[in-house]
C-alpha cells in the first residue's frame, strides 16, 4: 500500500541528531500541513544584518553608545532558545572594537533566568569556538551575586547578576518568540528572568502574572495590557540595559529579520512583525494533531498549543521531541523529587494541558520517565520511541480514514492574534 510521508526537523542544536525525520501515513489518510506564514522565507546575508544593527530603534547604534565606554558585557540566551547567537556576534563585535573597545573589556553572559548552567559544548554551540576561546563567558547564578537595585512599581525586588551591572555598556542578544506569560519573547527578557534573581523571577511571575493560573492580560501573544511584560520592561530599565537585538527565525532556525535597539521600540516593531510572520492558520477538529516542538525541544511544552487549537474532542496528540539533552532543568518551576520542585512548579492537577484530547503520545527516542510531567498528568502520558509504535496505536482507532493536522515547528508558531493583543 501507498504511504504518505512527511518531513519534520529536530534536534536544532544537536546536528548529529538533526537529520530530516520522514514520518509515513497511511494513504487513505487526510494529511493537512499547517505551516506559518514565514515558513519558507529567504535567511538574511550578513549584509542585511549588519544594515539592521546600523539602523537601530529609538537609540544611537553599538559603536556610538560605545565611545568612552570602560567595559561591555554581551548577555546571550541558552540553547532552549533557537537564536543563532553566532551569527549576530561578528557584526556587534565589530561595532565594539570600532568605538576602541578591546576584547579584554568585553565579557558574555548567559542569561539563563532558572535553566542549568552551558557547558563548553553548549557555549560553543552558541557562540563559536573563537569566542569562547578569545573572551571571558560565564554562566548566570540565579542563587548568588546580585546587585540590588530596589523594587518596581509592581513591588518586585530587582536584584540582577552583579558580573553584569559592574558593565557600563550592556547589549542583549535573542530571539522574539511566542511566549506563554510575556506575550512574545525578546526585549527585556534578557534582563529578567534572563541575568535576575531567583526572588525577583518568582515575584514577576507568580505574584504579577499569577503563574501558572495567569492573570487577566497575561498569555501568548498578549501585550497590550501585560503587567508581567511592563515590570521585566522596567526592571531592564532599572538594570540600563542599552541595546537588545532580537532575531525572527524561519522554518529552517535560519536568521529572517532583525530587530535591534531601544529594548522595548525594537520589541514592539519586532512583534507586530512576528504576529503575521509566525502566524498559522490551525486546522480544528481534527482526529490527531502531529505537533512538532522543534527548535525548542527541550521545552516541549511550547508544541501543545497547536494541539489544543486542533484536535477534537476524543482525538489523539502526538507531541514529537527528540533532543538527547531531554527537557530542561528548571529550578523555578522544575520537579526536583517526586512531591516537591522549584518555587513555581505547578501542582499535577493543573498540569493537564490538552482536556480535549484522548491520547497524549510522546514521541521522543530519548525516554526519561521524570519528564513525563512537562507534558501533563504523568500517569496519562503514553511515551513511545519509535514511530512504528506510534502509528500501529492510531491506526488501531483510524483503520480507515483521519484528518490529520501537522505542526512543523510549533514551538515557533502561534495562531492570528487579533490586532489589540
Amino acid at each position: 500500500m501507498a504511504e504518505k510521508i512527511v518531513s519534520l526537523k529536530q534536534a536544532a542544536w544537536w546536528p548529529e541528531e538533526a537529520y530530516p525525520l520522514h514520518l509515513t501515513f497511511p494513504e487513505k489518510w487526510e494529511i493537512i500541513e499547517c505551516k506559518m506564514v514565514g515558513h519558507d522565507a529567504k535567511p538574511l546575508s550578513d549584509e542585511k544584518i549588519k544594515a539592521a544593527l546600523a539602523r537601530p530603534y529609538g537609540t544611537k547604534t553599538i559603536s556610538e553608545l560605545a565611545v568612552g565606554k570602560k567595559d561591555a558585557v554581551i548577555i546571550f540566551d541558552d540553547l532552549t532558545r533557537p537564536t543563532p547567537t553566532y551569527k549576530i556576534i561578528p557584526h556587534v563585535l565589530e561595532e565594539l572594537h570600532k568605538a576602541g573597545l578591546n576584547d579584554d573589556h568585553i565579557e558574555f553572559m548567559a542569561g539563563l533566568g532558572c535553566h542549568r548552567p552551558l557547558t563548553y559544548e553548549d557555549m560553543v554551540k552558541k557562540l563559536g569556538e573563537t569566542v569562547v576561546e578569545t573572551y571571558m563567558v560565564f554562566n548566570h547564578n540565579v542563587w548568588d551575586n546580585f546587585t540590588d537595585l530596589g523594587v518596581t512599581s509592581r513591588g518586585t525586588p530587582v536584584k540582577i547578576n552583579a558580573e553584569v551591572m559592574s558593565c557600563d555598556l550592556k547589549i542583549g542578544i535573542g530571539c522574539n518568540v511566542p511566549h506563554s506569560i510575556a506575550g512574545f519573547g525578546g526585549g527585556a527578557k534578557i534582563i529578567l528572568p534572563g541575568v535576575a534573581s531567583m526572588e525577583t523571577i518568582v515575584h514577576n511571575h507568580s505574584i504579577v502574572a499569577g503563574y501558572p493560573q495567569r492573570k487577566p492580560g497575561i498569555g501568548q501573544g498578549m501585550l497590550k495590557n501585560n503587567e508581567a511584560r511592563f515590570d521585566m520592561e522596567e526592571v531592564a530599565k532599572m538594570a540600563g540595559l542599552d541595546f537588545k537585538i532580537d532575531v525572527v527565525l524561519n522554518g529552517e532556525r535560519e536568521v529572517a529579520a532583525v530587530f535591534a535597539g531601544d529594548f522595548v521600540a525594537e520589541h514592539r516593531a519586532g512583534c507586530e512583525f512576528v504576529k503575521k510572520f509566525y502566524a498559522t492558520e490551525s486546522f480544528e477538529g481534527a482526529d490527531i494533531v502531529v505537533s512538532n516542538a522543534y527548535p525548542q525541544e527541550d521545552e516541549a511544552i511550547k508544541a501543545i498549543w497547536a494541539a489544543n487549537a486542533s484536535v477534537k474532542e476524543g482525538g489523539d496528540v502526538v507531541i514529537v521531541c527528540h533532543t538527547p539533552e531531554g527537557q530542561i532543568p528548571h529550578y523555578g518551576s522544575g520537579d526536583w523529587g517526586k512531591v516537591y520542585g522549584g518555587p513555581l512548579r505547578p501542582q499535577i492537577e493543573e498540569r493537564s494541558r490538552m482536556p480535549k484530547a484522548k491520547r497524549v503520545i510522546v514521541y521522543n527516542k530519548y525516554k526519561k520517565k521524570a519528564d513525563f510531567g512537562h507534558f501533563g498528568i504523568p500517569h496519562e502520558i503514553i511515551w513511545l520511541k519509535t514511530w512504528d509504535e506510534v502509528l500501529e496505536i492510531l491506526s488501531a482507532d483510524f483503520p480507515e480514514k483521519a484528518r490529520v493536522a501537522v505542526y512543523p515547528c510549533a514551538a515557533l508558531q502561534c495562531p492570528p492574534f487579533p490586532p489589540d493583543y
